[in-house]
């Protein structure tokens, strides 16, 4: 019997940019996009097991450090303070903070097989103090967390977690690339420039509640959520778009469907399903599928920016009769999202906010598909082309990851460390997970 994990506390310090950040940046404007963020924290755990290498546990802890520093010096805001009304992050290096923690177990194989099998167990392993992080307090506490947790044999479970009005998913996971790269390759503080900080220029706050009703923004329900994962099977996924692709029928599609597109449309199909088995109808239903608009407008300097910028694209289902066919969601997510990044493509910044404002309030804030027991909500995200696989401070790939903060229901979707197939990290009621881990129609496209 494996024994109960215990992460104890060990120390805690602010780290702080390795040069100071100069007078002219330190108050740092947030945009319209981190207006509208949730307030809320993003919590994600890296596993990295000890590697036998003569790098000692000290030496590795001190490397992090030092790199972090080095990386805030470039990422300054991450080391600053949200000021009271939430409209600027002061900028004068108070920090992030970082914990240092013990583990009273080794990371084995026998961890690392209860870590794939029980998600909870990752939640032990967040930065100590996010939990208790709400809307309430999210201002009075440090926009980054950092926690390392040192396992009995020299493993690692690194851990972060970002203030979301600050930094989006984007922003986060590049954050902890970039930082993995300057710590393994000893990249200097002068040498570090990934990302652009000048967001507000293009999209300037606004006062929101002139221009969202008061239920769009995150109206989301909120259940009792437990957390699975699933590698869809690349062939599979395959047969299954050369199926689509090249059948008889009126059914074909007309375009090659990417991956995403496919999958996505295999776990609504599948969410759809297990409601309907529940409730004893098929309910209308409304994805979000978050759409990072970094490098699809007309302004360069919004190519690779920090804080927020993506659209929570609504993707609406109305069901016809008691069929649903993969085809028809695949068509409808490649539609609208087609639709959003083309008109994004040629907007200016006022039309975009419009556009941002329409959405929400139709299908959030709206009666027709505002929240609802009527109405299945939940998000799918996709993180396939982060390159959070590949964050190797030094000590080579991580083992196992761990996303989100079990708040709503979501698909997230990355890559596998080959990178041939598509793990699924399902966070979903605890009723529509047992019914879907027995669907044979979702279980044909996964593989063990």
């Amino acid at each position: 019997m494996a024994s109960q994990i215990q992460v104890e506390i060990m120390s805690k310090k602010l780290i702080k940019p390795s040069s100071p950040t100069p007078k002219h940046l330190q108050n740092y404007k947030l945009s319209f996009f981190d207006q509208i963020a949730e307030k809320t924290h993003m919590p994600f755990v890296l596993f990295y097991p000890h590697n036998n290498s003569s790098t000692t546990t000290d030496s590795m802890v001190q490397q992090l450090e030092e790199s972090l520093s080095r990386i805030l010096t470039h990422v300054y805001p991450a080391a600053g303070r949200f000021d009271e009304k939430n409209c600027t992050i002061i900028c004068q290096d108070q920090g992030v903070q970082l914990i240092k923690a013990k583990v009273n177990r080794r990371m084995d194989d026998e961890f690392l097989q209860q870590a794939h099998n029980n998600l909870d167990l990752a939640l032990e392993f967040w930065p100590q103090g996010i939990k208790d992080v709400d809307a309430t307090n999210l201002l009075a506490t440090p926009i980054m967390f950092v926690q390392i947790a040192i396992f009995q044999c020299g493993g690692i479970a690194l851990s972060t977690s970002a203030a979301h009005p600050a930094m989006d998913g984007w922003t986060n996971f590049t954050f902890i690339y970039e930082w993995s790269k300057v710590c393994k390759l000893g990249i200097p503080a002068e040498k570090i420039n990934f990302m652009s900080f000048d967001m507000a220029n293009i999209f300037g706050p606004r006062d929101i509640t002139k221009i969202f009703e008061a239920s769009a923004i995150f109206a989301g329900k909120r259940s009792k959520l437990v957390a699975k994962k699933f590698v869809m099977d690349e062939v599979s996924v395959s047969k299954l778009r050369d199926k689509l692709i090249n059948c008889n029928d009126s059914g074909a599609l007309c375009f090659k469907p990417s991956r995403v597109e496919i999958i996505t449309a295999i776990l609504w199909r599948a969410q759809l399903r297990a409601s309907q088995a529940i409730t004893g109808e098929i309910k209308p239903s409304v994805m979000s599928f978050p759409l990072s608009l970094r490098g699809k407008l007309k302004y360069p300097e919004a190519a690779n920016p920090f804080g927020n910028f993506i659209i929570e694209v609504p993707i609406a289902y109305e069901p016809k009769g008691t069929n649903m066919e993969l085809q028809d969601f695949i068509i409808l997510i490649r539609e609208i999202v087609q639709k959003t990044v083309d008109y994004c493509g040629e907007a200016s910044a006022d039309d975009v906010v419009a556009l941002v404002a329409n959405l929400y309030n139709k299908s959030y804030g709206g009666t027709e598909w505002g929240a609802s027991d009527d109405v299945e909500e939940f998000t799918c995200s996709s993180l396939s082309r982060f390159h959070m696989q590949e964050a190797d401070f030094g000590w080579g790939n991580p083992n196992l990851m761990h996303f989100g903060s079990r708040h709503h229901q979501v698909f997230w979707l990355y890559s596998t460390q080959c990178g041939n197939s598509i793990v699924v990290q399902m966070d979903l009621k605890e009723k529509y997970m047992d019914f879907i881990e027995h669907d044979q129609e979702f279980l044909a496209f996964t593989k063990f």
